[in-house]
């Protein structure tokens, strides 16, 4: 049997609808992990399975995404759904990336308010964070290998990680010094690219822009135009997170910490670090801790109906720009990749990502492993400094176990969450018998 082509060497194929729904449900109840593993994910079923989308197509859409602010692997969901089967597809592709988390994450903070704590859904997602863990390392792994083909590149993930984890950089700063770098350098010598006309019009992106942005603040000011209301408090605030916040769920994170807990009051620290933990262990992207956030907060305003609506006003201000985005700037990805200065400013990026996925990669591990995890200063450098009593050696052992069964047996993804999540709940139940 001859080995197959590289995935360089065949041209796309062709996605029917049916079979474009059926792969983007998948991945959106697989997109366990956080950005890493959904980044990794989808390229494992876009690229390497399906054939949908040749390496340098999907590199030069992840690059772009990660100018924008909000989500980038919705964002990126959203694009691969908009070339596949135009506008339609990437609604498509966008709204099941996100909806089924979103329909977790929505019963979790319904069960969040009236308990305080879901000890069986801890239990659960213990082991679910254990195999997420080995998910991480291997998605961190499989990018690198993408975007690292140069020293310089090697050079640029060094020094995006160096400043985002111990010099505590904005994340825009890392990038846009990365693509100033990249555009500098130009294009690495040897690499043709074929000429690309851009796919629309400057009139098509102007109509584009202003239909997303109608469909983004309609619904909003029409709850205003009823009255003051929290809702309209809420839809206002979280628009213009999605428009600052670049940089993930992260950057998110730490703005509404400032805002939602100090300056207005809505949550205190320790809610927001539980909602955080949650979409950390849901499918779907780690930026619906907004919707956590907004619920709880209307929930304490007027009780469940009020706190469904704010967590519907939550996300529609949260991802209907991400459409907007990608919609209004997808035409416009492949003509950028053919600039030889564009693309090595494109390149970069996608280099300095890898830093930033490591970075992110190393908070997680730490968070998951360590009940105490402090943040200490030593001049302009910062580290994060676990508690090693605070050690969860059951995290540790669902680990190993996760490893091998995903990196050396090759289990598949959904397997090996399910076998970590059960053994999860058993030693937790074996724990509360110890007790």
């Amino acid at each position: 049997m001859s080995a197959p082509k590289p995935i360089e060497a065949e041209e796309p194929a062709t996605a029917r609808l049916p079979e474009l729904i059926a792969a983007f449900w998948r991945i959106g109840i697989l997109s366990f992990g956080g950005p890493a593993a959904q980044i990794a994910l989808m390229h494992r079923v876009l690229v390497e399975e399906k054939r949908w989308l040749a390496e340098k197509q999907y590199l030069n859409a992840l690059s772009f995404c990660m100018l924008l602010p909000g989500p980038e692997a919705m964002q990126l969901a959203t694009y691969a759904g908009w070339r596949l089967q135009g506008v339609a597809g990437g609604l498509i592709a966008g709204l099941l990336f996100v909806l089924p988390g979103a329909a977790v994450m929505l019963g979790l903070a319904v069960l969040y308010a009236y308990l305080g704590s879901v000890p069986l859904v801890s239990a659960l997602f213990l082991g679910i964070k254990a195999a997420v863990l080995v998910i991480v390392i291997e998605a961190l792994l499989r990018v690198a290998k993408r975007a690292l083909h140069q020293s310089r590149h090697w050079a640029i993930a060094a020094l995006a990680f160096i400043g985002i984890f111990f010099l505590n950089l904005p994340f825009p700063l890392i990038i846009l010094a990365a693509a100033l770098i990249g555009f500098l350098g130009g294009m690495p010598k040897g690499d043709v690219q074929e000429p690309v006309v851009r796919q629309t019009s400057l009139a098509k992106t102007v109509q584009t822009i202003a239909l997303w942005l109608a469909i983004w603040w309609l619904p909003l000011l029409a709850i205003t135009a009823l009255g003051p209301s929290f809702l309209a408090e809420l839809g206002f605030f979280f628009s213009k997170l999605a428009v600052v916040t670049f940089g993930g769920a992260y950057a998110v994170l730490a703005y509404m910490a400032q805002d939602v807990v100090s300056h207005h009051g809505w949550l205190s620290a320790g809610a927001m670090m539980d909602g955080l933990g949650l979409a950390e262990t849901t499918p779907g992207p780690l930026i619906l801790v907004t919707e956590f956030v907004g619920f709880l907060s209307a929930f304490g305003k007027g009780g469940l109906i009020l706190g469904i609506a704010g967590a519907l006003v939550t996300l529609w201000a949260t991802f209907a720009p991400c459409f907007l985005w990608i919609f209004a700037g997808a035409p416009y990805i492949d003509w950028i990749g053919a600039q030889p200065r564009l693309r090595g400013a494109l390149a970069a990026i996608t280099a300095a990502v890898v830093g930033v996925i490591l970075n992110l990669s190393i908070w997680f591990a730490l968070h998951v492993a360590f009940t105490t995890v402090d943040a200490r200063s030593y001049g302009p450098i910062m580290v994060w400094q676990p508690d090693p009593a605070t050690l969860d050696w059951r995290v540790v052992l669902l680990t190993l176990i996760s490893g091998i069964l995903l990196l050396v047996l090759k289990w598949g993804m959904l397997r090996v969450l399910a076998v970590s999540a059960l053994l999860g709940l058993l030693l937790s139940y074996a724990g509360s018998l110890t007790l």
